[in-house]
C-alpha cells in the first residue's frame, strides 16, 4: 500500500501536485496561499506563492539534484529549484537525535530544547513507552514519563510509601506529603501547625494536652508547659501562674510566701487565723 502524502490542512493528496513546506509540515497551494499569504492592497487577493507561472517539458520536469522525473510524485521547492522529497530530506528536513535518521516532511515529529525526534523514537528510557504529548521529565540528558521518573528519583513518603511530587514535610530527618503528616489522635494535619510529640508520635497541641498534660489545681484545664508557658508546681500539684492566688482574697501568690489549707491555698494574711 502506498503510503499517504496528503496536505497538512485539507488533507487532500498532494501526489503530482506542487505543495509548500511551513515548519516541516506540506501544504497545498491553496491552503497555503489562505493561511499564510499577505493580501493585495489593491485588489484584496492573496499574493499566492508563486507570482509567475512555471512550465516544464514532462521530460524535463525533474529533481534538480537527483535528477529523477516528479511527474506524478510529490516534490518541493527551495531557491527556485524542485526537489524530490528524499533529496528535500536528506538536504533540509531535520534528522532524528535518537535514531539520527530523516523527519520526513508531514510527518509527527516531537521538538524540545532545539531537538527534533520521530513521534516513536520519543520514549521513556526506563519503561522505553512512547511520551507523545504527555508530561515528561528530563534528567542527565534523559528523558522519563512522570510515573518513571517518581518511581525512580522522587522521595516517598514514610506513611503511604508514595512519591513527594509536590511540597512534603520532613519530621525526624524522614519525608511525609503533607497530608499524611496528622495527629496521631485526632488524624488532623499538622503541616503548617503548632504540635509535639511523645513516643516518637506527633500529636497536635490540643491532643497532647488531653492525653498527657498534668491538670491546673485551680481551673483544672491542661498544663501544655509547651511554647514557655509558666507554671507553679507544689507537692505533686501544679497551677497555672494566673490560677495561683489566694483562696479567699485573690491575691496572686506568684513569688510570694502562702499557707495551704487543705486543697487551699492562703496568703498570709488570709491564713493568720488558721
Amino acid at each position: 500500500m502506498t503510503e499517504r502524502f496528503d496536505c497538512h490542512y485539507c488533507k487532500e493528496s498532494l501526489f503530482g501536485k506542487k505543495y509548500i513546506l511551513k515548519e516541516d509540515s506540506p501544504y497545498c497551494v491553496k491552503c497555503y496561499e489562505n493561511l499564510y499569504s499577505n493580501t493585495c492592497e489593491e485588489c484584496k487577493k492573496p499574493i499566492g506563492a508563486d507570482c509567475k507561472d512555471r512550465h516544464w517539458h514532462e521530460t524535463c520536469f525533474h529533481c534538480f539534484q537527483c535528477k529523477n522525473s516528479l511527474v506524478d510524485k510529490p516534490f518541493a521547492a527551495k531557491e527556485e529549484h524542485l526537489l524530490c522529497t528524499d533529496c528535500y530530506s536528506n538536504e533540509y528536513s531535520s534528522k532524528c537525535n535518537e535514531c539520527k535518521k530523516t523527519i520526513m516532511p508531514g510527518t509527527r515529529k516531537m521538538e524540545y530544547k532545539g531537538n527534533s525526534w520521530h513521534e516513536t523514537c520519543f520514549i521513556c528510557c526506563r519503561c522505553q513507552q512512547p511520551i507523545g504529548t504527555k508530561s515528561f521529565i528530563p534528567k542527565d540528558n534523559q528523558n522519563f514519563c512522570v510515573p518513571c521518573y517518581e518511581k525512580q528519583f522522587a522521595m516517598q513518603c514514610v506513611q503511604c510509601k508514595e512519591a513527594i511530587t509536590t511540597g512534603g514535610v520532613t519530621y525526624r530527618e524522614q519525608p511525609w506529603h503533607k497530608e499524611c503528616f496528622v495527629c496521631t489522635a485526632c488524624k488532623k494535619q499538622l503541616s503548617g501547625q503548632r504540635f509535639t510529640s511523645r513516643d516518637e508520635f506527633a500529636y497536635c497541641l490540643s491532643c497532647f494536652c488531653n492525653l498527657y498534660a498534668k491538670k491546673c489545681a485551680g481551673c483544672t484545664n491542661p498544663i501544655s508547659g509547651l511554647g514557655g508557658t509558666k507554671y507553679i508546681s507544689f507537692e505533686e500539684r501544679q497551677w497555672h501562674n494566673d490560677c495561683f492566688n489566694c483562696k479567699k482574697c485573690s491575691l496572686s501568690l506568684v513569688g510570694r510566701g502562702f499557707l495551704t489549707e487543705r486543697d487551699d491555698i492562703l496568703c498570709p494574711e488570709c491564713g493568720k487565723d488558721i
